[in-house]
């Protein structure tokens, strides 16, 4: 069964179209399981009503005549249970409706499974016999797991408009949830990227003349390193030398002496250059794409990325160019950064990807050039939308294709009123963050690729609540140097001086790992990572804690942040290694180092029960609320299918909050907290309340948080605290900050509506 199963499965995703794959589904399940009829109805939204879409067994004439509403027979029974019904004898069930066009009144046994595609009923399978008998479990098991591979592909039928008929190439409007990888809405025409080259169709072959394929193969290696420079070049005064270091791995990558060689060696064993780049790439890519880890799986994308265009130039004998539209939402399966310095700075208004997360490198240089962002969109038919007019909203991480009037008008006041807020908000930027009733919080900034020091500190960041070390670690070649560390921290001490910077020491590990130093685990999120890791290589602690600890000289600006704790141990070890250092450097070479403030990180539940103990070990407490987030409700945010579970403004997320502040309060030790709630106004205000000492945000979210601050008084956002925490729901929540952000009149901080 389990073989017939594959077959069916792997017959219906080659299926050329809808009902192709429908007609294959009930002919091969038919004669699997032996049955007289197999049929499949589906949900029509429009009407509400489930039809008959393909059947054999029963009146083929009744295809797309025959349906039923979900209150209506056997089928909408099915529908509303969202479960399977198994009958011996159907006809004489209460639900069961006679329909004469079907010519059913013949069989009996009934076996209906619902097809489910993200808690919403698609459709029902259904097989019937003449003879009276239950379905076994297994014939039932098989057929509920042909309905869930059905729920994939009737989705994107249903979202790309061919289940409802509608002319060749014509979308219906639709919304696709994804991960917000970068903020910012657009409005603007899909420019569909196709791989630029097939890797997997290069056929293996021979050559009489391997001067000439080594000859080919660096010439087009020489195009692509020239292509990768020039896109540097013009991305230069648009992002920061760190970020820079992406382009430069890339070249690294393209070495002659790196992928170069091995495809050389590959020539020289005989084979044509095409063959030797595509099975080389493969090869690596194949290694990459098995790793746990998503760092080193986004790296499996941009060898991938590498060898296409390569392989394109080999095939092309130099680059084809693509014309851009003046409103580009570029889209693809697996997008590149380098295609960010392709497009022209003006046309270029989003980026949409099927593949990608959070971290990859896209990302990362989407948010660091303003450029919204959408990725992880797995149900996105992303091939059939070129040339289709599109939103992309990079706050809720949605896009929604074909767009009908009302909401591109909802979506272009959206802009039109969020361009008018940054206006409005820069003017009071240099202001204080300070309450009506005089109640005042610093705002802080998260960073860690080089950061825009001049426009944080005109936007009044007091400082850096959050300076994330490991983005240095994550894009070279191997452990960054004492003094290549001195280098970097000195120029963020010396920017916010004499203002605090909290350097967060190296926490890799989980959805970060070094691309030199891999760490393969089963369930890496809860492995060897933050503080475990450097612990356990204390000669890397040490380093990094002394080039801290040099950078900090005559400036006196440094905290030390230790991430992962989750017991006192831990924190006394470490504090111990930053002993160490520090005696070192003063005794042993005579700096006069005043001895930073060391302080924990809260993201590990363990730690929300641990805080009167470590308040005893540690100067101050810093919630990471991402992390923590993502701990208490078991939901990994960069898993586009869990990723709506997640959300800051959880009744236990809040509970667990206000539980920390309380025990610091208690314990009399500062804490303050960075993460993505501390950047949302409205959840701000309720930190605020919370009695956070401080926050710690993007650059993009300081105007908007001080802006909300400086419009409530304490004692309105206590009040409203004290309502979200009997709330029983997220949704809850939501509705009471909505309401309360309205009557104040700040609604228009919020991102879009509707």
């Amino acid at each position: 069964m389990l073989e017939t199963l594959r077959k069916i499965v792997q017959e219906v995703s080659t299926a050329r179209n809808l009902q192709t794959a429908l007609s294959i589904i009930v002919r091969r399940v038919r004669k699997a399981m032996g049955t007289d009829v197999c049929s499949v109805y589906l949900l029509d939204a429009k009407r509400g009503r489930y039809v008959l879409m393909d059947t054999l067994g029963l009146n083929p004439a009744a295809i797309g005549l025959v349906s039923l509403a979900p209150s209506e027979g056997l089928v909408g029974y099915v529908g509303q249970r969202e479960e399977p019904v198994n009958l011996e004898d159907a006809p004489q069930h209460s639900r069961y409706r006679y329909l004469p066009e079907t010519g059913e009144e013949k069989y009996h046994s009934f076996l209906g499974v619902p097809i489910i595609h993200q808690r919403h009923a698609l459709g029902v399978l259904v097989v019937q016999q003449k003879i009276k008998r239950r379905f076994d479990e297994g014939e039932e098991a098989f057929l509920v797991t042909i309905a869930a591979q059905l729920a994939a592909l009737l989705a994107h039928a249903q979202i790309s408009g061919s289940m409802n008929l509608l002319p060749s190439g014509k979308f219906s409007s639709a919304s696709f949830e994804g991960l917000p990888a970068a903020p910012g809405v657009a409005i603007g025409q899909a420019v569909v990227i196709m791989p630029v080259a097939d890797l997997d169709s290069v056929p293996e072959r021979l050559s009489d003349d391997l001067d000439a394929e080594k000859s080919s193969f660096l010439q087009a290696l020489s195009w692509v390193r020239e292509d990768i420079r020039a896109v540097g070049a013009k991305l230069a005064n648009r992002v920061s030398a760190q970020e820079q270091a992406l382009f430069d791995a890339y070249l690294q990558m393209l070495d002659e002496e790196s992928l170069g060689a091995e495809v050389i060696k590959r020539i020289e064993e005989g084979h044509w250059a095409q063959g030797a780049l595509a099975y080389v790439v493969k090869r690596h890519v194949k290694y990459l794409e098995k790793v746990e880890d998503s760092y080193l799986r986004e790296r499996a994308a941009d060898i991938r990325d590498l060898g296409r265009r390569v392989l394109a130039c080999l095939q092309e004998g130099g680059e084809v160019r693509q014309e851009y539209p003046p409103n580009t939402l570029l889209v693809g399966e697996e997008l590149s950064p380098t295609l960010l310095g392709e497009v022209p700075k003006e046309k270029l208004l989003g980026l949409i990807s099927v593949k990608g997360s959070s971290n990859s490198h896209l990302a990362i240089l989407a948010r660091a050039m303003g450029i919204p962002a959408v990725m992880g969109l797995t149900d996105l038919p992303w091939a059939q939308l070129d040339g289709q007019q599109m939103i992309l909203d990079g706050y809720r991480g949605q896009v929604i294709t074909t767009p009908d009037e009302r909401k591109v008008r909802q979506y272009e006041l959206f802009i039109q009123e969020e361009r008018a807020l940054t206006e409005s908000l820069e003017a009071e930027a240099g202001l204080p963050c300070v309450t009506r009733d005089g109640h005042r919080i610093p705002l802080m900034l998260n960073t860690g690729l080089a950061a825009d020091h001049v426009r944080a500190l005109s936007y009044g960041a007091e400082g850096v609540g959050l300076y994330r070390t490991e983005v240095q670690f994550m894009m070279a070649e191997r452990f960054p140097s004492e003094q290549e560390q001195v280098n970097l921290y000195r120029q963020q001490l010396s920017a916010f001086s004499p203002r605090e910077v909290t350097m967060r020491t190296l926490d890799i590990g989980g959805d970060k790992p070094l691309p030199y130093f891999p760490i393969e685990e089963e369930n890496p999120c809860l492995g060897w990572r933050g503080i475990r890791f450097t612990l356990d290589h204390p000669e890397v602690f040490l380093s990094q804690v002394r080039a801290m600890l040099r950078a900090s000289e005559g400036l006196d600006n440094l905290r030390i942040l230790l991430p992962m704790i989750s017991s006192v141990r831990e924190v006394e070890e470490a504090r111990a290694l930053i002993r160490r250092a520090w005696s070192e450097l003063r005794q042993d070479e005579g700096l006069p180092l005043v001895n930073p403030k060391v302080g924990a990180m809260i993201e590990v539940p363990a730690a929300m029960f641990q805080i009167q103990a470590l308040a005893e070990r540690v100067d101050y407490l810093s919630v990471g609320s991402n992390d923590l987030t993502q701990y208490l409700l078991a939901v990994d945010r960069d898993n586009p299918r869990v990723a709506r579970l997640y959300s800051g403004y959880h009744p236990a997320v809040l509970q667990a909050l206000m539980h920390i502040a309380q025990q610091a309060h208690a314990a009399r030790i500062p804490v303050s907290l960075c993460g993505e709630l501390a950047g949302d106004p409205a959840g701000a205000i309720l930190l605020l309340a919370m009695g956070y000492q401080g926050l710690s945000m993007n650059l993009a979210s300081l105007p908007r948080v001080k802006a909300a601050i400086r419009r409530v008084d304490l004692q309105q956002a206590r009040e409203l605290l004290a309502r979200v925490l009997t709330c029983a729901s997220t949704d809850q929540v939501v509705g009471h900050l909505g309401v309360f952000m309205n009557e104040l009149g700040l609604g228009w901080l919020a991102g879009p509506k509707g």
